[in-house]
């Protein structure tokens, strides 16, 4: 098994960090850190409410007329471990290893290496005294893994650049070139409960397969929600008699959902109710054969409720006719969504039904387009409509210095650079928001497993990528 070489300036931070517990929302720890950090080397820095922390280092000798260059990487990890595993992500260190071909991980949890990577290579490159450089601005940005919640904090004076090297990517000669915006969208509605004294039925939709909605929503799979709302709608307009109880499905607003059930009470006889059902769900076999044909409508009888939800359908209608699902393509780049909408949990409670829902977009306008509609729905339905977390999307530019410049490096060390389009979210476009003059790249080292227990990072890439990334930085003139 091979030495984790902490002589090795990106390996001895990212050992450093891996001491400090780090998971979201608990950042604090290590966002001290690096203000101590700074604090010693006589750095500029400010530490914000949510823990962002900025380092300024001003430009090494011969490149004080260079124009200033960001760098920045997220400080949060994912805390996932194996079952059975007693560590304590918000008390316990990371226990490092290095397998014996040459990936670095931590026992039984994740590593980390999402973003602890970029964090390990600024702390770096500001405590490299010889690394010829630009004017640097190094932001340490907090709750990225739940949300990008910390860098939606950062204010337009605070950035000084119109370049920057974004240290979340990954793959060494892999580049981001978008990314989508969002908002999450809160759906209510308050329930008023009245007494029943009919025949109570539950509805379920299984069958579905499911996806992450950034890379799978074009995919034209089934919304396990959704379809239930459909079914019902279908089985109201052939005549079946309904009111709502519950209406519960999917596990987070980033996930297609696979699984939904309607409780509702009905005098409908069950016969026909099934009867109903049935022909939605050939119909429905029919129209997802070739992304969710396995999708199955079904039908149980279950205790009598003691009571329905006074004016229950207009949560269902809202659900049918809400826009969701994949929306718009990108004519320029092949295979990239641009815009999509998914409805990813519904929930029920005492007080409450809600419908949780996730808009992504490259573009804030066609964003803003989607939040609209569903806000004039939901004064239409009378329900509550809430808006939640907003950031920036990133849309393709098809000039790039500063990709240019990655491609001449990458190609320097012997490889090819790759574009990647993502439908995912990430910091770049909040940064571009805060000044639409950057330009933006993306870059890190070979990993695997993020966000797992099986999580590695390559120690020859991690070596490598620095070494690139040190190559662009002092070709920043």
């Amino acid at each position: 098994m091979e030495r984790f070489d902490l002589s090795r300036p990106q390996n001895y931070w990212f050992n450093e960090i891996a001491k400090i517990p780090h998971p979201s929302r608990h950042e604090k720890k290590i966002s001290d850190f690096i203000v101590n950090f700074a604090k010693e080397r006589g750095l500029k820095w400010k530490q914000d409410d949510v823990w962002n922390v900025i380092v300024e280092k001003p430009a090494s000798a011969g490149y004080e007329n260079a124009a200033p260059l960001i760098l920045q990487a997220h400080i949060d990890m994912v805390p996932a471990k194996v079952e059975g595993s007693t560590h304590n992500f918000e008390t316990d260190p990371l226990k490092l290893y290095v397998d014996e071909e040459g990936w670095l991980h931590a026992e039984g949890t994740t590593l980390g290496g999402d973003d602890g990577h970029g964090v390990a290579y600024m702390l770096a490159v500001l405590d490299d005294d010889e690394l010829p450089h630009p004017p640097l601005q190094c932001f340490f940005t907090t709750m990225e893994e739940i949300g990008l919640l910390g860098s939606v904090e950062i204010k337009p004076e605070d950035v000084h650049a119109d370049r920057m090297i974004n240290l979340d990517g990954g793959g060494e000669t892999t580049t981001g070139i978008s990314a989508a915006g969002g908002c999450n969208v809160y759906i209510h509605k308050d329930i008023e409960w009245v007494r029943n004294d009919r025949p109570t039925y539950r509805l379920d939709i299984t069958g579905l397969t499911g996806g992450h909605s950034g890379g799978q929503i074009h995919l034209e799979k089934g919304n396990a929600i959704v379809i239930a709302a459909r079914v019902i709608e279908e089985a109201i307009a052939a005549g079946m008699d309904f009111e709502l109880v519950s209406f519960n499905g999917g596990e987070k607003d980033n996930a297609i959902p696979r699984l939904a059930n309607i409780t509702f009470v009905s005098n409908t006889p069950f016969e026909k109710i099934e009867e109903f059902f049935r022909a939605t769900e050939a119909d429905l076999k029919k129209e997802l054969e070739f992304s969710d044909g396995a999708v199955k409508v079904v039908l149980g009888c279950v205790d009598k409720a003691e009571c329905y939800i006074k004016d229950g359908r207009n949560i269902v209608d809202y659900a049918y006719l809400m826009p969701n699902g994949f929306q718009h393509r990108s004519m320029v780049i092949e295979g990239l969504t641009v815009t999509s909408l998914n409805l990813g949990v519904a929930t029920t409670s005492e007080k409450d039904i809600m419908l949780d829902t996730l808009i992504r977009s490259a573009m804030d306008s066609a964003a803003e387009d989607l939040r609209s509609r569903m806000e004039i729905l939901a004064s239409h339905l009378n329900v509550r409509y809430e808006l939640g977390t907003r950031y920036s999307g990133w849309n393709y530019e098809p000039v790039s210095a500063m990709r240019e410049l990655l491609r001449k490096v990458v190609s320097e060390s012997g490889g090819e650079l790759k574009e990647h389009a993502g439908h995912g979210g990430n910091e770049c476009g909040v940064f571009k928001a805060l000044n639409p003059k950057l330009d933006i790249i993306t870059f890190g080292p070979i990993g695997s497993g993020v966000h797992t227990p099986e999580e590695k990072l390559n120690l020859e890439s991690f070596e490598k990528s620095y070494q690139m990334l040190k190559k662009m930085i002092s070709e920043c003139k």
